[in-house]
């Protein structure tokens, strides 16, 4: 897996060592699998998460979902020894990256959950708020959210940002008529 990341960065033209910043989007093992590796390789990146998720990603306690068979597929790896968070990001939080990025606090997926909004571009990171199977945009995986009705919840949030595409860890990108299918997911929570 940190194979696939150097070789994605490296056909951008971009290096480990050229990194000055990494924002993780939560703690699940498969957002941060190489994290403790990459700052080997680079110390001097800042890492950028919610205070929620960084006694998950700093290893000071258990994964809410440890996921035995991912955590195999990264292998001897995978470890959270010098994991760090450099700065907690809060909703409504500018990032000066890329030109400009919003933190949106999402929770649900985990307490400490964020998606990132950039302006310039009407993009929409959400990290596992969504996903996109097929030609669809589907709310969070069910199996893999412990706060489903704070996951919709989440959801309605996003509806006042003017967002063309979304990118999802899941499923990768959506762009098609994002900000209505944004709506009809949020709805979800006022359905229950």
């Amino acid at each position: 897996m940190m194979e696939d990341l150097v070789a994605q960065l490296s056909s951008n033209g971009v290096s480990l060592e050229m990194l000055t910043g990494i924002i993780i989007t939560h703690q699940d093992i498969d957002h941060i699998g190489n994290l403790s590796r990459i700052l080997e390789i680079n110390s001097r990146i800042k890492v950028f998460a919610h205070s929620d998720d960084a006694p998950y990603i700093e290893g000071k306690i258990p994964l809410l979902k440890p996921l035995p068979k991912m955590i195999e597929a990264f292998g001897a790896n995978f470890s959270r020894n010098g994991n760090r968070i450099d700065h907690s990001v809060a909703d409504g939080e500018q990032l000066d990256v890329a030109g400009r990025f919003i933190v949106i606090h999402t929770p649900g997926h985990t307490a400490g959950h964020i998606s990132l909004y950039h302006p310039d571009s009407k993009t929409l990171i959400a990290g596992d708020a969504m996903v996109v199977r097929g030609d669809q945009l589907l709310g969070p995986n069910e199996a893999q959210t412990p706060d489903l009705p704070e996951a919709y919840r989440s959801l309605a949030k996003l509806t006042s940002y003017d967002i063309q595409k979304i990118i999802c860890f899941h499923g990768g990108i959506f762009d098609t008529d994002a900000n209505q299918w944004i709506s009809k997911l949020a709805s979800h929570v006022e359905d229950d």
